[in-house]
């Protein structure tokens, strides 16, 4: 049977698994990754929890078949370089998530009673009782930042203290949440209105950084600030500046490298724990049963649900991808980010046979701050079971003629839902949006800078637009303004060579009279 190495702190449960299944199983935790390696370069699974697994160490294993993170994020893994010498990676979703949300509720509870500064300092002989007035918990309000399986089980585990309860999680439906007992808000109204707001989202592009001076100047002074996710999305100098001029407490658990060595948030962190999260006998054995089982799983019974750097099928061009990417992230700039309740897709053509294979990219496009363990069908189908949204797929049944192209249909919004439709193809290689709602012949490659204007038509609309592009020193490259004839509207898609602010999009809100009006850059 295949050789299986463990060089990390796991639970004997998985040499127990795979013992009974006649797997070979190394486990050492105490020789140093390289020289382990080094000794066992025939290794043909790899499961680790933290260990840096990049290009090097993925070389020194020539046989290496499979490598399974025991535990949920995986950025400690190169997945690309892995894909390109056809290893499949693997994560344990879930695994974790309980032990997460119990040190949460432990950091809230511990930061609001002086808990830490209590015991230091009685320790010490001395009696602060005056210096340490404490909060009660119960009662307050609580923002959770990320609604999936962490967030979810800090929202049940903080319901006996009775709290309410936000979230911000654009990719959740209000009618889920609300069974939940949990309000979905703006992310500026969970820090405005939250006496605590707790991090459960994990860094992506979108998202580094995303806890910045604007939000956290408007927390409450005496709020408290819990970091359990990824260091990257505080902006820790914004952190500082604010914290100088108002009293807030942050807890923090993660670091952008788990070593020793003094930490860039010691200044500004009311309390630090060196990444104990995950670290529960309880977290530790449900990861290692989990990877022991999908190792079975992934070799007797061919389950590659947990896959997440699965590569393309034959005969699906990766543009394809790319372009159910593109429409998804095109159609919730229309819908302004709202609450997602249903997505209902078609796929024309030989596209209908590769339906599964769009749905993480359709996914990540919708939702890129949540996303990026998002690759795999299986997995995005999870997540929107998570987050209670409808998928639908609809077989076309007729011959349209639209030869390999799709739609997207994207239905939005809390008390009203709001219908967004897109249609679009690949042309000489290229990305091609055909349609957008009822404004067919669009035929626009979105590539680049993207303003879009939908209005209602009329003598020199465009002009007073272009007017206020100009006065911005604003250059417009491309300009396409179907109309919809039935209902004396038209949309305006300008391709610019810089990008669209806010500032100009107000400005020509004032210019004219528009139903919609953003900008997606792709």
């Amino acid at each position: 049977m295949k050789k299986v190495l463990i060089p990390t702190k796991l639970k004997h449960s998985a040499i127990e698994i795979l013992f009974t299944k006649n797997y070979t199983v190394v486990k050492d935790s105490d020789t140093p990754l390289k020289e382990l390696i080094g000794k066992h370069r025939d290794t043909e699974v790899l499961i680790v929890r933290s260990e840096k697994i990049k290009s090097d160490i993925i070389d020194m294993m020539p046989n290496l078949e499979l490598i399974i993170r025991a535990g949920a994020g995986y950025d400690n893994i190169d997945t690309a370089y892995a894909r390109s010498k056809n290893i499949d990676v693997m994560n344990t979703p879930g695994a974790n998530s309980n032990a997460v949300a119990e040190e949460v509720i432990a950091m809230y509870l511990a930061a609001s009673r002086f808990l830490i500064q209590g015991d230091i300092t009685t320790r010490q002989g001395l009696w602060e009782k005056k210096n340490f007035m404490g909060s009660e918990i119960s009662y307050k309000t609580v923002g959770i930042v990320g609604l999936g399986n962490i967030g979810k089980l800090v929202a049940k585990r903080l319901q006996g203290f009775e709290v309410k309860l936000l979230a911000y999680d654009p990719f959740i439906s209000a009618s889920y949440a609300q069974d939940l007992n949990i309000e979905i808000v703006s992310i500026e109204d969970i820090f405005k209105r939250s006496d605590c707001v707790t991090l459960h989202i994990p860094e992506t592009k979108e998202s580094k950084g995303i806890v910045n001076k604007r939000l956290l100047e408007t927390m409450k002074d005496g709020a408290v600030l819990i970091n359990c996710a990824r260091s990257g999305i505080i902006n820790e100098e914004d952190l500082r500046v604010i914290k100088k001029n108002k009293r807030i407490l942050f807890c923090n658990d993660v670091y952008e490298k788990d070593e020793p060595g003094i930490k860039s948030v010691t200044d500004i962190a009311d309390i630090m724990l060196p990444h104990l999260g995950a670290n529960t006998h309880e977290a530790n054995f449900n990861a290692a049963k989990r990877a022991a089982e999908q190792v079975i799983d992934y070799y007797e019974n061919g389950v590659t649900k947990c896959v997440i750097n699965k590569d393309l099928p034959d005969g699906l061009d990766r543009k394809y991808q790319v372009l159910a990417n593109v429409i998804s992230k095109i159609g919730m700039a229309y819908l302004e980010n709202n609450s997602l309740h249903q997505i209902i897709t078609t796929f024309y053509g030989d596209l209908n046979h590769y339906s599964d294979w769009l749905i993480g990219p359709i996914i990540n496009g919708i939702c890129p701050n949540y996303s990026n363990q998002i690759l795999s069908a299986s997995n995005a189908v999870d997540f929107l079971k998570e987050k209670g949204i409808i998928l639908k797929n609809r077989v076309d049944v007729e011959d349209r003629g639209y030869g390999e192209s799709m739609t997207i249909d994207i239905f939005a919004g809390n008390e009203t839902i709001t219908k967004m439709s897109i249609r679009g193809t690949i042309t000489e290689g290229n990305i091609m949006i055909s349609r957008i709602n009822d404004y067919n012949k669009l035929y626009l490659d979105p590539n680049g800078n993207n303003l879009f204007i939908e209005y209602e038509d009329g003598p020199g609309i465009i002009g007073k637009i272009a007017s206020c592009l100009g006065r911005h020193n604003i250059n417009i490259n491309e300009i396409r303004a179907p109309q919809d004839f039935s209902k004396k509207f038209a949309i305006l898609a300008l391709k610019t060579d810089i990008e669209i602010n806010g500032l100009i999009i107000s400005e020509i809100k004032k210019e004219v009279s528009v139903k919609h009006v953003f900008f997606v850059k792709i």
